[in-house]
């Protein structure tokens, strides 16, 4: 047996697989995140651990399984986050999650220095407060007290490979998501560590990802209730980890959406993919020698989550089914807009400032029109990000659907519609991370290789584009781009204020 755990923005998804990556059982342990005003998105690290501890056990239980057959762990996880550790290896403050975006002036500075052009074909990325580099940056120039005990840099999956094994590492993956690693080279750039003015040292070694980094420690064994031989592999970022849960392994595969807290497109290739306007970024994958083009919005599920909680009666219980089912079909907005900015936005617009909006709001206008303008809303701006692909090169004629929200049959349709191709919703969404994972194991165990993946998750349903709806979509894709550009300065002139902190749980990313 292997257990994979993804540790997502609300819950560690855990699985327990076969040996060949078959799904036994899985279960999500949520934690808390903490969002509050000036772009601040933090978790406490220890919640991560004491989910790892509880999922693995409820897995244990659950399946009925001897602890004695589980040879592996595999970790994937939230990406583009900052935990500091002190030289023990225990975290100094919590951690600072991808959705923050308090280092704008870092990030100017490293602009500045570095040139934002060149940065991005360095890097695969452009840089931006939601990347880790910006953040350290940040920790030290607003945190001195808390900068002098720092020893250490890792990301989620890192800290807990650590808290496993003893070992502090990051994988390929991971590493090609901090905005610090030269994508061409495979290492820490040291132009860019020098244009931060960070200690090398502070950043851990990188591996392969189905590269095992240690056995449990005793004290690991004892929480999870595991033997002390079960082998700890590397894993990586939920991103590329979920392209492998996915079937996606190698070019011509095709191209996937995952529809978590953010949400993302992305496909396998053999190089970074650079576009011209920097809308897009390209991570490494988890299958050695590969990249994975992606773009990633800040707020696609985390939108719907949202607007459902917004108009529900129980907002701690959102009646999401009822409310996107009430959006669906041929129901017409009448020329209502949602702008999803409600955490700053990455892809396509990379504008920690945009907010959400709704635009031609009307008295008519229902709960139904509010939701299918949101659902709409996220899926005009992942298509900016598909015509980004295009004009790069790349040929997306079908997309796989992942993630919690690719449950709906509702918002499937009207990708289909917006995007004009086939969406096809798989056997495993919510796990396909975990999947990902667990593949990624059995290949570092030795046990399988990649092309696995593609027989572990079946496509069950298709969605298939109307002509018409397709069309009119089009059109309205133009008024979306344009209410953004008509709205962009008044958010760039927005005062800043400041509010009480709020622990706010969303869908795992």
């Amino acid at each position: 047996m292997l257990i994979a755990h993804d540790l997502g923005t609300t819950g560690d998804k855990a699985s327990l697989h076969h040996d060949d990556g078959r799904l036994v059982t899985s279960v999500t342990v949520p934690y808390p995140a903490r969002f509050a005003a000036g772009g601040i998105a933090e978790q406490d690290p220890a919640h991560w651990w004491d989910a790892v501890v509880s999922a693995t056990r409820q897995l244990i239980a659950r399946a009925g399984v001897d602890p004695a057959t589980v040879v592996g762990l595999v970790v994937s996880g939230q990406m583009m986050g900052t935990v500091l550790l002190d030289a023990h290896g225990d975290p100094v403050r919590p951690a600072i999650i991808w959705a923050d975006t308090r280092s704008g002036a870092e990030t100017r500075t490293l602009a500045q220095r570095l040139g934002a052009e060149h940065a991005y074909r360095l890097l695969g990325h452009r840089l931006n407060p939601t990347y880790s580099v910006e953040k350290i940056m940040w920790v030290r120039d607003n945190e001195p007290d808390v900068w002098a005990r720092v020893r250490h840099f890792c990301v989620a999956k890192d800290f807990i490979v650590h808290r496993l094994t003893g070992r502090l590492a990051t994988d390929r993956s991971d590493a090609s998501g901090t905005n610090a690693y030269d994508q061409l080279s495979g290492t820490w750039s040291a132009e860019v560590l020098a244009a931060a003015a960070l200690d090398p040292a502070l950043f851990p070694e990188i591996l392969d990802s189905t590269t095992v980094a240690g056995t449990l420690t005793a004290y690991a064994a004892n929480a999870l209730g595991l033997p002390a031989s079960v082998r700890v592999v590397m894993g990586g970022g939920d991103g590329p980890l979920a392209a492998v849960g996915s079937g996606i392994v190698a070019p011509g595969d095709g191209a996937y959406v995952c529809l978590g807290t953010s949400s993302w497109i992305s496909f396998a290739s053999l190089a970074p993919l650079h576009d011209r306007q920097m809308r897009t970024m390209t991570f490494d994958n988890v299958v050695p020698g590969s990249f994975v083009p992606t773009a990633t919005m800040q707020a696609g599920g985390a939108s719907v989550q949202w607007i459902t909680e917004a108009l529900s009666p129980d907002p701690a219980h959102p009646d999401t089914a009822r409310l996107t089912a009430e959006a669906a079909g041929d129901l017409d907005t009448e020329d209502l807009y949602f702008l999803p900015y409600l955490l700053g936005e990455r892809s396509p617009l990379w504008d920690p400032e945009a907010r959400g909006a709704f635009v031609g709001l009307g008295r008519h206008h229902t709960r139904a029109h509010l939701t299918r303008a949101v659902l709409e809303g996220v899926a005009y701006n992942l298509l900016t990000c598909i015509q980004a692909f295009r004009e790069s090169g790349a040929t997306i004629d079908r997309i796989d659907a992942v993630g919690g929200g690719a449950q709906s049959d509702a918002w499937l349709g009207i990708l289909a519609d917006v995007w004009g191709v086939p969406i096809r919703r798989r056997t495993i969404v919510e796990e396909a991370n975990s999947l990902g994972a667990a593949v990624t194991g059995a290949v570092g165990l030795g046990l399988a290789d990649f092309s696995a993946a593609r027989a572990l998750s079946e496509v069950t349903a298709e969605f298939a584009p109307d002509a018409g709806r397709h069309a009119v979509h089009a059109q309205r894709h133009s008024r979306f781009v344009d209410a953004y550009a008509a709205l962009a300065p008044w958010f760039a002139a927005a005062p800043t204020t400041a509010a009480p902190a709020a622990d706010t749980p969303t869908e795992g990313r």
